[in-house]
């Protein structure tokens, strides 16, 4: 079950107002990249968009750590009745799936999200929302690689992020052969927002 545009959009919008900051723009941007790409490769756009625009919605909370902001979207979408949302809230993070948890958790929401990708099997919807993560800025569309320094500017390389990456161009293929032409073809402005270099954000800082 999910819930229908408006309300999805409603919910990003308070969202922003309890934790400001760009994520929310990326989350528009990733619901925009999702329905463009779903569209195209015989999914249904709509549902893509909704699912898009929820994905980081456990950042309402103010949490930036991964595990965290996974888990609390799964409950809060859950505790709505979104159970589609709820999946994407916990599968968007991993692209790797259960090669993601091959060392001890560190956190009561880890070892729940681990549980959880362990007993999970994705499909097109969770690749989508995977592949877009990687696509959207909170300005606008890039290519991968772009995307991927960006991130690691921010957080780091981590020990599996080549890994992370090269599954990630596995999923765009997989999407391509599915529309018969690039990814990027239905992306608005990607060239230009691609050039674009603005500086990592950082949140700021509590008085």
């Amino acid at each position: 079950m999910l819930p229908n545009r408006e309300t999805a959009e409603k919910e990003l919008e308070l969202a922003g107002v309890m934790n400001p900051g760009p994520w929310t723009k990326h989350s528009v941007n990733v619901g925009v990249a999702a329905r463009n790409i779903g569209e195209k490769a015989g999914l249904d756009g709509e549902k893509a968009y909704i699912l898009g625009l929820l994905h980081d919605i456990g950042r309402r909370v103010g949490v930036v750590n991964i595990p965290r902001h996974v888990y609390e979207g799964y409950r809060y979408t859950m505790d709505k009745g979104w159970e589609e949302a709820a999946k994407i809230c916990m599968t968007h993070s991993y692209p790797l799936m259960e090669k993601e948890f091959d060392k001890e958790t560190e956190s009561v929401e880890e070892a729940r999200v681990k549980e959880y990708i362990l007993g999970c099997r994705c499909g097109p919807y969770d690749w989508l929302i995977q592949l877009c993560d990687s696509l959207a800025a909170d300005y606008g569309f890039c290519i991968l690689e772009k995307r991927f320094i960006d991130v690691a500017r921010r957080y780091g390389i981590w020990e599996n992020s080549v890994d992370r990456w090269n599954r990630t161009f596995e999923i765009k293929e997989y999407f391509e052969d599915r529309m018969g032409c690039s990814i990027y073809d239905v992306l608005p402005d990607v060239g230009r927002t691609t050039l674009l270099c603005p500086p990592p954000w950082k949140p700021p800082a509590k008085g």
